[in-house]
């Protein structure tokens, strides 16, 4: 057999057939996290008026999802570094598939939360795994480009599709139904997942370090929390304590990884100026797109009074756009440059979101549905491609960390950015002035939420709960147009950035051996 015979052999070896078949697989766990992300929030109506919970237990049961997957994301992506990260996947599928069960049927607030924070932990499992899955499939740079583009594809889908599926569930069955949609999804998961996906994992892992585990953990947690309640409470002993802790937390955990002959997560991967640029713009657009997600929804019900279902469709441009750009973006970033390609898609995401500082609430949708699809064709290139800057950053064996650090940025850019961007609104709203007339209990709850108002409406004559619902809308759109404004400008500095920073950078072409 000559050279020539032998090179091409090998290639047809590492182009693995059922490759795109184990990919269908893998992003079915990441539609279902994108899609389990959203529905909660359409069915906590109908949950709260089932569990009774307390104001404090709601906001729980909010976000213990959340903070959980932020302060573990990074432990079990190491984990599957040295486990296996099939065997973690197929594992988080079955515990993810079980714990859905549990939050479907729960029957106390307390319950709820202890479901909530351990289909956190599932999940934490899921996507660094998926992501580290790919960079081992796929040894041809180009076919990992696209492989990359379908998984962010799936991600964008599943954030959209999620509204649309959970407001035609809670139409037509009780609150939990939109849980046990989980559950036909992971069996083929794993049953596919089982035969067709190649387990892969770093030959020389070295042990895992819990001390490290806990460290991060505990910051990554307290971090979070403290930015979610200094946004919703200020800033309060409790919430100074919480991030006093968890920035030392951080800090420990920081200088153990440079001790460690076997750290949990090698902070020298933060050397490499493609890694850290890819991550830290990851980081600052969440943040500053995190915003338009959060309040946009708000704006087209209580503003536009649009339904749940339409609204949920009103938001679709976003990911017809991200899935379109997403599937090309490779192909494009190597035809251009990654800079120019990342840079254009985060500067085309700060004009839409500029574009957002002129809705009002009788603003024609075509504006509005162009601004989310530049949204999402932008957010679509920007995103693949770090995504395969950071996975190619990395020597194969450390593929599972250097997703966990990719998606925990995601974590700790929307913490941030709803933090931030919340708090504008928020502040431009509760100042709203009350018409005369209107009775202080009602007012103060009026003041504390749109959603707040429109109920507080309801118990007004015609007259003063037209006059308290415009003088709220105007507030609301006035803190949003603000919140647009400051995110499109972080956006606007992003791609600045990344053009500098991912200067020289390129996409791999040769297949690996």
């Amino acid at each position: 057999m000559t050279s020539t015979d032998q090179r091409e052999t090998a290639a047809d070896e590492l182009r693995r057939p059922g490759r795109w078949i184990a990919l269908a697989v893998l992003v079915l766990a990441v539609l279902l996290v994108a899609v389990d992300a959203t529905v909660l929030g359409l069915a906590t109506p109908f949950l709260s008026e089932d569990l009774k919970p307390t104001g404090t237990q709601l906001l729980w049961i909010g976000d213990v999802y959340s903070f959980v997957i932020a302060g573990l994301l990074v432990s079990m992506g190491s984990l599957g570094d040295r486990i296996g990260r099939k065997k973690l996947l197929l594992v988080g599928a079955v515990a993810f598939g079980a714990v859905s069960v549990l939050n479907a049927y729960a029957t106390t607030p307390e319950m709820m939360i202890v479901a909530r924070a351990l289909l956190g932990v599932a999940g934490a499992t899921l996507m660094p795994s998926t992501l580290a899955l790919i960079r081992n499939l796929f040894h041809d740079p180009r076919e990992r480009s696209l492989a990359i583009g379908v998984w962010g594809a799936m991600a964008s889908a599943g954030a959209a599709v999620g509204p649309v599926v959970g407001g035609f569930l809670l139409e037509h069955f009780w609150w939990g139904s939109v849980f046990l949609i989980n559950l036909p999804v992971m069996a083929v998961l794993v049953v596919v997942g089982v035969k067709m996906i190649p387990e892969s994992k770093n030959p020389a892992p070295g042990p895992w370090d819990l001390a490290s585990v806990v460290l991060s953990l505990i910051g990554m947690i307290a971090v979070v929390y403290s930015i979610k309640e200094a946004a919703s409470h200020g800033l309060t002993w409790d919430v100074a304590v919480a991030a006093v802790t968890g920035v030392a937390a951080l800090w420990g955990f920081v200088r153990r990884q440079l001790t460690l002959p076997a750290p949990l997560l090698d902070m020298r991967l933060f050397h490499h100026r493609g890694f850290s640029g890819a991550v830290l713009a990851d980081l600052l657009t969440i943040l500053g797109l995190s915003g338009l997600v959060f309040f946009l929804s708000q704006f087209l019900q209580l503003v536009q009074g649009r339904a749940p279902f339409e609204a949920g469709l009103a938001e679709l441009p976003a990911a017809v756009g991200a899935v379109g750009a997403g599937l090309v973006a490779g192909l494009v970033a190597r035809r251009y440059s990654v800079r120019a390609v990342v840079s254009g898609g985060l500067a085309a995401v700060g004009l839409a979101l500029a574009a957002v500082t002129v809705l009002a609430e009788d603003t024609a949708y075509p504006l509005l549905g162009a601004a989310l699809l530049v949204v999402g064709i932008g957010a679509g290139f920007a995103f693949t491609v770090t995504a395969d800057v950071i996975l190619s950053s990395v020597p194969k064996e450390q593929a599972g960390a250097a997703s966990a650090v990719s998606e925990t940025a995601y974590e700790l850019g929307a913490a941030l950015g709803i933090a931030l961007l919340g708090s504008i609104v928020t502040g431009v709203y509760r100042d709203f002035a009350t018409p005369e007339g209107v009775p202080s209990g009602i007012a103060a709850d009026a003041h504390e939420s749109l959603g707040g108002a429109v109920e507080a409406a309801a118990a007004l004559p015609a007259g003063q709960a037209d006059a308290l619902m415009a003088s709220a809308k105007d507030a609301f759109v006035e803190g949003l147009h603000l919140a647009a404004g400051v995110g499109a400008t972080v956006l606007l500095v992003t791609a600045v950035a990344a053009w500098f920073l991912l200067k020289g950078q390129k996409l791999e072409d040769g297949i690996e051996h």
